[in-house]
């Protein structure tokens, strides 16, 4: 805004201030309205009427207490003040000596310009005549014709006569300022006769005369810009001033202050302030991953402040990153702002309860969860614990776990996990009982039966039914054949369907409830079978639509989600709900309103993420992703990647900064194209994920991205740090095709993962450090199963780990399971005769 603007904008401020000024001058409502008629009448009357208080000037003082000061009761008006006089004793109103300095510019009524209301009126005292205030913004040229309209053609005029200063290049906003800066520079400069950095009228003048601009300026003089453009009315015109006559922006911003972090508590609220100031600022605009947070309806971001700050309400996780601030229209000076969200511990314990023999060693777990890592220590009866250098008692992979080489009866006790971190501190308590088994203690009981019968269990779906497998001593627990009834309808588990022969079960998926039921598609009964857990039993069979091939559960509602394809050409897909899936007795689907379902994902739940508000959908051959509210099944949004020409495939997601990474279809012949980010913040696409191609996976704790690249034959791993900045950690060779991918938590250090690999080709099984990117192959684990014989999508070889704190993972092969030792990255045993076993679930805590 220029100079004409901020008197535009002064003369408004004066006309909604007004009131005030008044209510300052008048001290009691009664006399207010005694005055403001005595004002009314003197006015009716003429200029001189304003002269008359008593014939001496003086005021009556007949009202006055003997013991009050006479000035105390006496109104002398606006412009006047009252005076003690020494000789007399008595008060009189005379002229205001001075008014407080304040720079509100009036115009008076006489067509000068005055810098406040109370210089107006101690003239009109003064001057013994009759001044009020014009309240237009064109009284500022009142009797000059030197007006708004005119003012503004001297100063183009004046721009228009400088000579270019920079060489012609791009046009911008921001370039075009620097050459008016430039021109207006070189014009001070010329105007500022003795070089002192103040232009005074004698130096106008001057230059007025000696250009003899008074013919080619029309009706406006150079002295006008000290007229109507010296702010602070000291006589004359300082660079800053002249800046804002002719509207130049200034910007700046210190070097200290170009970047800027800021670090704050999940769950509360961060304001980011703009640190770029300068006259005639322009708005400031805030961009996340280079996208415009100014003109979206954000939820959570929603709010931007007089000054140009980003308030973040309920600040979580997926905020933390970088967000950048300028100036609109001046992109090149920018501030940035590194958010890193903490969290408070979150911790876990395994077993709660634990009960051995003397003589064999135990082992207490602890995981959490925070940011930044937590430290973790243990008490043992609310005492330290000091582990002494001995297989006794040892701390492994920075306390995660606590070893007791050979327990004792003095080893029973309550041990507590603590875990802290800059922000917080949790803890939880393991259990453990030392005891002769023949005492059979309530302890004792509860732990074998509940911690080794069914739970801790690999539930694996095969071609003769369901098998139930203790992994640490590869025992089956339980065989369910496929001749077995559904408690519910007494049908057969897995009935001969018209021309499959021999009789055999043909599963797809299969998804853990809560550790309650365990839900399983069977794409050619067109139905989902229930089995509880604890009763190891099909307890029900819930109708579907034809062909169901993929389920994933939603914990945040209960939900079970469930494509189906209609046919073995997907003509017909679907996309259902189970809806209460852990409760109840009877569970039924609902039918989405989605048509031609492609593919769908749902982000996952963990220690600190324990609720997820979307799904994704994809639909067939259409490049957008489509959000969907997981409570209502309606779309909330459709997100194009028509820009990027990608079709997605599959989906990944990390709630360190809110990335989601989609997966592209290959044109056929063609090279894959790089996967698409998406920001969670905004739902707008980021770009390309730098060349990245093929399925990602990310780690449970959100840190890592893992991209086994077909192409090159390597496996990439990317890293989100804590203030949600993403970027390539490692490329690690690879000999395997990867088919599946899982992680396990690592057993040498805390908050870190290896990732686990199947070939869908060879008979290899890939182990791989993340954070170093170390790698074991483990060979001759016999073939995988032909691509022919799994026509249901996803992995021809599965991989399924035993938990959180389990060391143990399970893979098929055509006629036999594998379980392995991820702890010492060794085959564990094999199981022979379980045929095309690759739909295995786990089952327990560990």
């Amino acid at each position: 805004m220029g100079s004409l603007g901020v008197w535009a904008v002064a003369v408004v401020a004066l006309l909604g201030t007004s009131g005030c000024w008044l209510a300052e001058g008048h001290k009691g409502s009664r006399r207010d309205s005694m005055d403001k008629a005595t004002m009314s009448r003197n006015s009716s009357q003429g200029p001189r009427a304003m002269e008359k208080g008593k014939a001496d000037g003086s005021i009556d003082q007949s009202l006055s207490g003997a013991d009050e000061s006479p000035c105390r009761r006496t109104y002398c008006g606006r412009g006047r003040q009252c005076v003690l006089m020494a000789e007399t004793g008595r008060a009189e109103c005379v002229c205001q000596e001075k008014c407080r300095p304040s720079f509100v510019p009036v115009c008076g009524s006489d067509g000068r310009f005055y810098e406040n209301h109370c210089e107006v009126y101690r003239t009109a005292c003064l001057e013994r005549r009759r001044i009020y205030v014009v309240h237009s913004k064109d009284c500022f040229f009142k009797g000059n014709a030197c007006t708004m309209s005119e003012y503004n053609k001297l100063k183009s005029t004046l721009l228009e006569m400088q000579p270019k200063v920079l060489q012609p290049g791009e046009r911008s906003q921001q370039r075009d300022m620097e050459q008016k800066r430039a021109q207006v520079d070189a014009m001070f400069t010329y105007l500022d006769g003795n070089q002192d950095g103040r232009l005074i009228s004698d130096e106008l003048e001057k230059i007025s005369t000696k250009e003899q601009l008074d013919s080619s300026l029309l009706e406006c003089t150079m002295q006008d810009l000290l007229r109507y453009d010296d702010y602070n009315n000291d006589g004359h015109l300082s660079l800053h001033e002249f800046y804002t006559a002719f509207q130049v922006v200034q910007l700046s911003l210190s070097e200290d202050q170009r970047i800027s972090v800021s670090t704050v508590t999940v769950g509360l609220s961060a304001v980011l302030t703009c640190a770029i100031q300068g006259t005639l600022r322009p708005p400031i605009i805030w961009k996340r991953n280079g996208i415009v947070l100014n003109f979206l309806d954000l939820e959570d971001i929603n709010d931007f402040g007089d000054d140009g700050s980003l308030y973040i309400t309920k600040v979580t996780t997926i905020h933390m990153g970088n967000y950048s601030c300028h100036a609109y229209g001046y992109e090149d000076l920018y501030q940035t702002h590194v958010l890193q969200v903490n969290v408070p511990p979150v911790i876990l314990v395994y077993p709660e309860t634990q009960a051995q023999e003397p003589g064999v060693s135990a082992s207490l777990h602890c995981h959490a969860d925070g940011i930044p890592d937590p430290k973790l220590l243990w008490l043992k009866n609310g005492m330290d614990l000091q582990p002494r250098s001995s297989k006794q008692l040892s701390l492994i992979a920075n306390g995660s776990e606590l070893f007791i080489g050979s327990v004792r009866y003095e080893d029973t006790g309550a041990y507590t996990c603590i875990a802290k971190n800059e922000v917080g501190v949790d803890e939880d308590i393991s259990s453990l009982f030392v005891e002769d088994s023949a005492k059979k203690t309530l302890a004792n009981i509860l732990w074998r039966e509940e911690g080794l019968s069914v739970g801790n269990m690999f539930y694996v779906f095969s071609d003769e039914g369901i098998t139930v497998l203790q992994p640490s001593e590869c025992e089956i627990r339980r065989h369910m054949k496929r001749t077995e009834r559904v408690v519910a309808t007494y049908e057969e588990m897995c009935p001969k369907g018209e021309g499959v022969s021999p009789q055999r079960c043909v599963w797809s998926s299969a998804v853990n409830i809560r550790d309650k039921y365990i839900y399983v598609a069977q794409p050619l009964q067109s139905r989902l079978l229930v089995v509880d857990i604890q009763a190891q039993k099909v307890v029900q069979a819930v109708a579907i639509d034809p062909f169901p091939v993929k389920m994933l559960y939603d914990k945040s509602h209960d939900q079970v989600w469930v494509l189906t394809w209609g046919d073995m050409d997907r003509t017909h897909p679907t996309l259902q709900v189970i809806p209460q899936a852990s409760v109840g007795e009877v569970h039924h689907a609902i039918r989405t309103t989605f048509q031609r379902v492609n593919d769908f994902f749902i982000p996952p739940t963990n220690l600190i993420i324990t609720h997820v508000r979307f799904a994704f959908v994809f639909l067939k051959n259409e490049p957008a992703v489509h959000k969907i509210d997981l409570e209502t099944f309606h779309r909330v949004k459709t997100i194009s990647l028509k820009n990027h020409s990608c079709v997605p495939v599959s989906m990944a997601y990390t709630h360190l900064g809110g990335f989601y990474f989609v997966q592209c279809r290959s044109k056929s012949g063609l090279k894959a194209p790089p996967q698409i980010l998406i920001d969670s913040v905004t739902d707008t696409v980021i770009g390309p994920n730098l060349n990245v191609t093929g399925q990602p996976f990310v780690s449970p704790d959100g840190r890592y991205i893992v991209t086994p690249d077909p192409q090159s034959s390597k496996l990439l791993i990317q890293t989100v740090s804590f203030q949600g900045e993403l970027g390539l950690n490692q490329e690690v060779d690879i000999t395997v095709d990867v088919s599946d991918l899982v992680f396990q938590p690592s057993f040498k250090e805390s908050n870190q993962h290896v990732v686990v690999a199947t070939s869908g080709s060879g008979t290899d099984l890939l182990f791989a450090d993340l954070s170093t990117g170390r790698s074991e192959v483990v060979q001759s684990l016999k073939e995988p199963l032909d691509p022919h014989a799994w026509p249901w999508g996803g992995p021809i070889r599965a991989v399924a780990s035993s938990g959180l704190f389990g060391q143990y993972l399970v893979t098929p092969s055509t006629e036999s399971l594998f379980v392995l030792n991820g702890k010492q990255r060794t085959p564990h045993c094999e199981v022979s005769d379980i045929k095309r076993g690759n739909t295995v679930v786990w089952v327990g805590e560990v």
